[in-house]
């Protein structure tokens, strides 16, 4: 009976803290496990960080910009008509993202587009860490040369804080979503934000991860 009480304080105690372990597996067994790590962020340490720190003479590791998250969002005007289009939104973006999105209300009505007040409107998602940098990878290797007509992106959407914006016309260029199946083409804003002293340094993070911006001329 000690014993069980014992597990029952340490199950509460786990509880507690988020932390359980996969059924037929011991609590400090599944910490021991290393956990898989993206491979865009083992490039970011072994070649970016050395490659920027040599380019702006940093002294130190901290002082390298790096990505601290990727925010995406998608306005679904025709939701004030009907919510299911806000619902395959949101479906299809958490497909793109691995991440439920958060649904977003209107903050002030508009009589001329049929907009009341705490409407539902759209939909976010925020990625940190290892789904941020995996959808990194797969935007730029995979989703932006699907583009049509695809040159390159702008190098002045910048904010001037050293974040970088861009919008998408179609999200049928991610091959996660079965075109098929598409009700209606949605646009997106994809946000970049970053921790860097200037534009310059974001522009330079983000080419030395091969983003696929417009050459200069």
């Amino acid at each position: 009976m000690a014993n069980k009480s014992v597990s029952q304080q340490q199950g509460k105690s786990a509880a507690k803290k988020g932390e359980f372990a996969p059924e037929g597996k011991r609590l400090e067994d599944v910490k021991d496990e290393k956990v898989p790590v993206a491979r865009l962020f083992e490039f970011y340490k072994s070649n970016v960080v050395p490659n920027l720190m040599k380019k702006y003479n940093f002294k130190s590791v901290m002082q390298v910009p790096k990505l601290e998250k990727i925010c995406i969002n998608i306005g679904v005007g025709s939701a004030t008509q009907d919510l299911k289009q806000l619902q395959s939104a949101v479906n299809e973006l958490e497909l793109i993202s691995g991440q439920r999105p958060v649904v977003k209300k209107a903050k002030k009505a508009i009589s001329n587009f049929k907009l009341r007040q705490g409407m539902p409107i759209a939909c976010m998602v925020t990625l940190r860490g290892a789904r941020m940098y995996e959808f990194l990878d797969r935007f730029i290797n995979i989703a932006s040369p699907r583009i049509r007509d695809f040159r390159g992106f702008p190098d002045k959407s910048f904010d001037g804080r050293g974040n970088y914006s861009l919008g998408i016309k179609e999200q049928i260029i991610f091959p996660e979503l079965d075109v098929d199946k598409i009700n209606k083409i949605n646009g997106m804003d994809i946000n970049f934000v970053m921790k860097s002293k200037s534009d310059e340094e974001s522009y330079s993070l983000l080419a030395e991860f091969g983003f696929p911006f417009k050459k200069k001329v």
